[in-house]
């Protein structure tokens, strides 16, 4: 609320003729209050402003993609995948089989469906569970000093050297049918000191910036200068750390099915590459066996890093302003890779004026 001149007339009316001009006048604080949320707010816009070029919105719209398989594959595989046509044994894609037959006579197409749900359940809880431990440990380790930094420095570099691959193996071997949500608590519990090392390093120059020190100045305790001044600031780290540890435990779980450890009664794309191995699919050229998951795991792959690419554009400069760059010359016909020489051509009356002297 911004006082009136007549307001400023009393006020020096009541204190008397020697009264100083400086006047001490409380204010509402619903404009600060509403100040400090559209900060907030604008922060955490800011923050995920790196989706918003090419690569990464090509990439989310393949993964979206696969997120909806998975999410409504019960209506949309045309078969279970484990019901059996016996007139229909290692059948080439067909009318009523889109993608062939396996050697009993399974569906693959609503193999491949039911096998998408598997693969993003892992991939996204894996990846979850190590994002939240990098976050906890990284940002604490790099804004705390002393010991207790060094002890969590310590606990991350632990975790780096441990194997995961064969832990996994350890740990599915004492389950006859290891569920998914324990092969992703694994696979995030051996995946999150990367993140925590990068975050940490990031952390460690944050909190020497001014808006960090004016916030601990200020009595901020630390539970709001991590979530408020810090995490917006890393948002492009923590990103691209779980599209990382997606990718990770996607490829993680693929293999570990491929090779066997877990049960083929499991459905998801590792365990269809793993009947068609053991059936000679790869040596009889039964490529609908094989093929269709192989391409599944690629164009995801692919999406990952479209989005993995779109973050590294947004958080470097240089790349940031390259596609900048690129973009402007798109939109004015020229060919990115087209040669531009730059052509500096003297003022007309300097030149007149050289011409002149010349003749004389």
């Amino acid at each position: 609320m911004t006082p009136t001149v007549k307001d400023t007339d009393d006020l020096r009316a009541q204190t008397g003729a020697g009264a100083p001009e400086t006047f001490l006048i409380r204010t509402s604080r619903a404009a600060g209050d509403g100040q400090a949320k559209q900060s907030l707010w604008a922060k955490t816009v800011s923050a995920f402003a790196m989706f918003r070029n090419g690569k990464s919105l090509t990439g989310l719209g393949i993964l979206a993609f696969f997120v909806l398989i998975a999410i409504f594959a019960d209506f949309l595989a045309p078969y279970s995948p484990t019901k059996v046509d016996n007139s229909a044994r290692l059948q080439p894609p067909s009318a009523a089989h889109w993608l062939g037959t396996t050697h009993i006579g399974e569906d693959v197409l609503s193999q491949v469906i039911h096998g998408t749900r598997g693969v993003i359940v892992v991939g996204f809880l894996a990846a979850l569970i190590a994002t939240v431990i990098a976050i906890t440990v990284g940002v604490i380790a790099g804004y705390l000093t002393g010991w207790k930094s060094e002890a969590l420095s310590a606990l991350t570099n632990v975790f780096l050297v441990i194997p995961g691959l064969p832990l996994i193996i350890i740990v599915a071997s004492m389950f006859e049918e290891p569920p998914l949500v324990l092969i992703a608590a694994v696979l995030g519990l051996t995946g999150w000191a990367w993140g925590a090392r990068v975050l940490r390093a990031q952390t460690m120059s944050l909190r020497n910036r001014d808006f960090v020190q004016a916030a601990r100045a200020n009595g901020e305790p630390l539970r709001r200068i991590i979530t408020v001044e810090m995490l917006p600031n890393l948002m492009a780290l923590i990103a691209a750390s779980f599209v990382g540890t997606v990718t990770a435990a996607i490829l993680g779980l693929t293999t570990l099915s491929y090779i066997g450890v877990i049960p083929v009664t499991t459905y998801n794309w590792g365990t269809i590459l793993n009947w068609a191995s053991a059936q000679g699919a790869f040596g009889q050229n039964q490529w609908w066996w094989y093929l269709p998951p192989g391409l599944c795991i690629a164009a995801i792959g692919v999406a990952l890093s479209l989005i993995n690419f779109g973050i590294d554009e947004y958080v470097n400069p240089r790349l940031r302003s390259a596609g900048e760059r690129a973009r402007a010359m798109k939109k004015k016909g020229l060919d990115v890779n087209d040669a531009v020489t730059v052509v500096r051509t003297a003022p007309a009356t300097k030149t007149s004026e050289t011409n002149t002297n010349t003749e004389k």
